[in-house]
């Protein structure tokens, strides 16, 4: 990763982070309804993946899914107006924060059911494949979902047609509140493909630099044709699994422990630093996000609600 992409990855690993702080914020006030699963310590791995991909490229995830939306370059103001529900947001206020898409940039939602996507997402890569049109799915899940049926199934027909797709484990250590360690007999998950022949890589989740280049790997290798592939990515986050959980599962000394020694904006704040980056270009860099995630929250508090005639529009597709 180059200093250009370094820098961009800052920035948008740094968007990421005050966004969710801000709807972390707005939930607290009332402003958020329904479930809000922050993404905050894990930026570096959606950062990492998407600087390696290419418009007409899909993404699809699971619930924890504001960071891949920013990602791939949806607007933080129509990201935080869904969020908010109202009707200058990307499912007009009807999706909150597990259900909008963009097909534009790509991204083909988050999914509120536990593993749901990556069967979604091989679907995806399928329609590539049947279209020879040289693009790839990346299809995002966590540990938790890694043990689904339905993920095995995915990665056997995935190996079994050699789809183009990137199955990528956000292994933050704990799923709802349940470690790894007591949820999963292996301990390396990057490995769960290995009975259909899916190379697979564990990989440090909290180093943009690290992902960008194992993400690199995966793409090469789904582009030739040479079949899907799995990168288990090793990160964590900072927050409880959602905005109603304590998080009294681990100890605060370990979420400290984590911030202090492996937090992916302060690692590549230092790389940036030792590149002769000055102070004031990463306060530029700052005041800039800022200004847009305020923006994002201004916006999404003055757009109105949807109205109720719209209960019945995106519900049926009639075609010709």
């Amino acid at each position: 990763m180059g200093h250009n992409a370094l820098l961009r990855a800052y920035r948008d690993m740094l968007l990421i982070r005050r966004f969710e702080e801000k709807a972390g914020q707005l939930y607290g006030m009332g402003l958020i309804g329904g479930f809000c699963h922050l993404y905050i310590g894990q930026e570096a791995v959606v950062v990492g993946m998407q600087a390696s991909l290419q418009p007409g490229d899909e993404v699809i995830t699971s619930y924890r899914d504001h960071g891949h939306m920013l990602a791939t370059g949806m607007e933080a103001r129509g990201v935080m107006a869904e969020l908010t529900g109202r009707i200058g947001g990307y499912s007009k206020g009807k999706g909150g924060s597990m259900h909008m898409f963009s097909r534009e940039k790509g991204f083909f939602g988050g999914h509120g059911i536990v593993g749901a996507q990556v069967s979604l997402g091989v679907g995806l890569a399928f329609s590539n494949w049947y279209r020879e049109d040289g693009k790839v799915a990346v299809a995002y899940f966590g540990e938790g979902a890694s043990n689904q049926g339905q993920v095995y199934e995915s990665l056997n027909l995935a190996a079994l047609f050699k789809l183009p797709c990137i199955f990528v484990i956000e292994n933050n250590k704990y799923g709802m509140g349940t470690s790894v360690e007591r949820a999963s007999a292996s301990a390396d998950l990057s490995k769960n493909g290995a009975p259909w022949g899916i190379p697979g890589e564990q990989v440090d989740g909290m180093n943009v630099q690290t992902v960008f280049e194992a993400s690199q790997r995966a793409v090469a290798h789904c582009r030739a044709g040479n079949g899907p592939y799995l990168l288990e990515m090793k990160t964590y986050r900072y927050r409880g699994h959602s905005m109603s959980d304590p998080a009294k599962y681990r100890t605060r000394e370990e979420v400290q422990k984590m911030r202090e020694q492996h937090d992916c904006i302060e690692t590549a704040r230092t790389q940036l630093m030792e590149q002769n980056v000055t102070e004031a270009d990463l306060k530029a860099i700052d005041d800039e996000v800022k200004a847009i995630v305020t923006d994002a929250a201004d916006f999404a508090q003055a757009s109105p609600e949807p109205d109720e005639s719209e209960l019945w529009t995106d519900i049926l597709l009639e075609t010709k």
